[in-house]
């Protein structure tokens, strides 16, 4: 009788299993908070960049460091969401690791809400990283060139842009056996797609094959798209490679996940 209680059910609703995953999301939410250490790294990391990229070589590339913060800020909001996605990729390898999910499976919750779960817990990291970097962008000159509202959508847009990324991490997590490892694939993976971009410098003065490459990379469509929300130019056509770009990452990474999360756990 208690084994028929406890088991899962068959059939779990859409909605029933958006509301399993809520629940989740928000124990992940309630984990930052009992440990809020756990936001170092999308705090200290975003004024690190941003100090050391603009004041180092903001003269060498721009001309002068308030025309170089003025072009970087928006670009390295992008790199920034995206290193903040891979915490969903560790933090579910910690849970499987502990044991963690033989508790969830145990219970009438839908298979896919402890991943659900940990992505959109991870909701609290982005904006963390949004607020910290444009606060110390302004201290230190950036301002914003259209409208509030402008600059509100650019911030929703890198919610949604890390929400779609950190897929990649969480496939990562449920392949490798240690939350270093994940780590390690995903810095490995994050830093030539960022890097390869024109986050940092124009891509004029790339060599071809990285020109070519960075002018249809989904970090310098989201640069591009950044930069026309917070100090004006065109949105629209970087608007919809990024968004063809985050639709395909979410349409490969999604299922293959779920995958390995089925084979990982059983």
């Amino acid at each position: 009788m208690t084994a028929a209680v406890l088991a899962p059910p068959r059939y779990i609703s859409p909605a029933k299993a958006a509301q399993h995953g809520l629940s989740l999301a928000w124990r992940g939410i309630l984990k930052i908070r009992k440990n809020p250490e756990q936001l170092i790294d999308v705090t200290i990391q975003p004024i690190l960049f941003l100090v050391m990229f603009v004041y180092l070589f903001g003269g060498a590339i721009s001309g002068s460091t308030g025309a170089y913060l003025q072009t970087l800020t928006p670009g390295l909001m992008v790199q920034n969401t995206i290193m903040a996605s891979l915490s969903a990729g560790v933090a579910l390898n910690t849970d499987v690791s502990k044991g963690v999910f033989d508790r969830f499976r145990s219970m009438p919750i839908a298979r896919s809400a402890p991943l659900v779960g940990a992505v959109l817990a991870d909701i609290v990291r982005y904006l963390v990283a949004i607020v910290v970097l444009l606060a110390m962008a302004m201290i230190m000159g950036f301002r914003v060139h259209t409208n509030p509202l402008a600059a509100i959508g650019g911030a929703a847009l890198m919610v949604v842009a890390g929400l779609c990324f950190c897929w990649i991490a969480v496939f990562v997590g449920m392949l490798v056996q240690n939350p270093g490892s994940v780590q390690g694939i995903m810095i490995a993976f994050i830093f030539p797609l960022t890097f390869g971009s024109n986050v940092f410098v124009p891509s004029g003065t790339m060599p071809g094959w990285l020109h070519a490459w960075s002018d249809i990379s989904p970090v310098s469509l989201l640069a591009d798209t950044m930069r026309g929300l917070l100090v004006g130019g065109d949105v629209g056509g970087p608007l919809l490679g990024a968004l063809a770009w985050m639709a395909g990452v979410v349409v490969v990474f999604f299922p293959l996940a779920m995958r390995a999360y089925r084979r990982r756990v059983g």
